[in-house]
């Protein structure tokens, strides 16, 4: 079974495993996939992630964080740019979430950046999600 849009299931299944306070969850790896991961645990909205071989593509298991009350470091994580329409910005018209509480996740011609770090390389690129 092939998925049209990998990283719509990953942020799919980020959001419903937090939402069941599971402490992982195993996503299919690609590296766009693994770009995102990598920008959610620098910005701290997931504890870690690593890659696991199993003789096909690939997975991902990505370490979900909570407080200490329980409360889910990602509230609420929504995809911008889909594969039918596509969603494109550049630095000076990136929005901010939350006031800047919350990130845009961009992939740009350097990979995949936060929104802060595209404003200090002045790249734009295609908006994959926000997270806050």
């Amino acid at each position: 079974m092939s998925l049209s849009d990998p990283i719509a299931d990953m942020l799919t299944r980020i959001r419903n495993g937090s939402r069941v306070s599971k402490p992982e969850v195993k996503i299919r790896a690609s590296k766009v996939c693994e770009g995102v991961a990598s920008v959610l645990k620098s910005e701290g909205y997931i504890g870690d992630y690593d890659r696991i071989d199993d003789g096909k593509q690939g997975l991902l298991r990505v370490a979900l964080k909570y407080s200490r009350e329980g409360v889910p470091a990602i509230t609420e994580i929504k995809r911008v740019s889909k594969p039918g329409r596509r969603i494109y910005s550049n630095m000076s018209d990136m929005p901010e979430v939350l006031g800047g509480l919350g990130i845009v996740i961009v992939s740009t011609n350097k990979g995949v950046m936060s929104d802060r770090n595209c404003r200090k390389e002045n790249v734009g690129g295609e908006m994959i999600c926000t997270v806050s």
